[in-house]
């Protein structure tokens, strides 16, 4: 394991948690393969070597091959693969499942507008398959990876709250994503009211840093590998957009945090406040103050820039105050959260 990734698991557990009421008990992941479910798998087997932590671990796997990759270092006893296609298939869980991270989902935006049917499919059917098992194995808590993407196009001025929901265009094929993840987190309303699941959605601003995988392509990557190649970046929109961002670290800090704070059938923002910069600009300061302003940003607008699936531009600012009261801040920027991705790339 890199050491930047370990130097950001040892101040996790140095953070206010109650490290206590989840000692010596099973975790069930889902999308263990995918950037935040393998992060949650890593700190917890770095947990179990570096403070006894006593997890077990269950990671909801599709390729088993992909899991040995990414978790070649760190794997121990305390990790068993479950192979599943949640479109297809229930995850069958030996033992107790105290906590479900449920992190399966599309992140792809070609793939959400390439295949629209299964972006839903995967959402829907998966997150209902792991709340039945929730139902089935009284577990303690469930947490829900949401996105910023659920709010649409706000229509309040100011921060966004949990409660702000705009506007989603379901004629815009590529809504399959935000509106699959508001079906999901009406699904779970729906069994904390019914069955009593505590479970609670925790919507995540984009998020990089140290840990991403090498098959990562999402902006902040390309950035990042232009850097380093000393190449341009190159924007195919105008760049627009009011991004919000959240460290790696600090979003597994903030998972954790909601598995012991987080109140049943609620949702939660987790985002950095002061990380909330348009694309454009954010290719502009990693230019300046990454790259030592050697690479310049250029705009290149495809004519069929409609295929590449990029999200409808957005003027958001997430609110994250409702985290903040249960103790959880933000510890990373955007320039440190470049520098230690880079470093962990390198």
């Amino acid at each position: 394991m890199k050491d930047v990734l370990e130097e950001d698991f040892d101040k996790i557990t140095k953070r206010d948690i109650s490290w206590d009421a989840l000692r010596n008990s099973s975790f069930v992941i889902t999308g263990a393969t995918g950037l935040i479910g393998s992060l949650i798998v890593k700190y917890l087997l770095y947990a179990n070597r570096t403070m006894n932590f006593g997890a077990k671990i269950y990671a909801v796997v599709r390729n088993v091959e992909k899991a040995d990759k990414i978790f070649a270092e760190e794997k121990t006893d305390a990790l068993t693969y479950v192979v599943a296609d949640l479109t297809k298939e229930k995850v069958n869980c030996e033992g107790d499942c105290d906590y479900i991270v449920h992190a399966a989902a599309v992140t792809a935006s070609k793939v959400m507008v390439s295949d629209p049917v299964g972006t839903i499919c995967t959402s829907i059917d998966g997150t209902e398959k792991m709340l039945q098992l929730a139902v089935e194995k009284k577990a303690k808590a469930f947490i829900y990876i949401s996105s910023m993407e659920i709010y649409g196009q706000p229509t309040v001025g100011g921060k966004t709250a949990e409660k702000d929901l705009g506007y989603v265009d379901i004629e815009n094929v590529r809504s399959c994503y935000p509106e699959g993840k508001r079906m999901c987190e009406c699904l779970c309303t729906a069994y904390a009211a019914q069955y009593g699941v505590n479970v609670i959605s925790a919507r995540l601003a984009q998020t990089f840093g140290a840990g991403i995988l090498p098959t990562e392509n999402r902006v902040f990557a390309q950035f990042a590998r232009s850097v380093m190649r000393g190449e341009n970046i190159v924007l195919h929109t105008t760049g627009e957009s009011e991004g919000n961002y959240v460290y790696t670290a600090d979003a597994i800090a903030a998972i954790m945090t909601l598995l012991v704070k987080g109140k049943a059938g609620e949702a939660y923002n987790i985002a950095n406040e002061d990380s909330h910069i348009t694309i454009r600009n954010m290719a502009e300061l990693v230019a300046r103050e990454i790259a030592g302003e050697k690479i310049q940003v250029v705009i290149d607008i495809p004519e069929d820039s409609v295929s590449l699936g990029y999200a409808p531009p957005v003027k958001m600012w997430l609110d994250a105050s409702k985290m903040r009261e249960l103790g959880w801040k933000p510890e990373i920027g955007l320039v440190e959260a470049y520098k230690r991705m880079i470093c962990w790339v390198k």
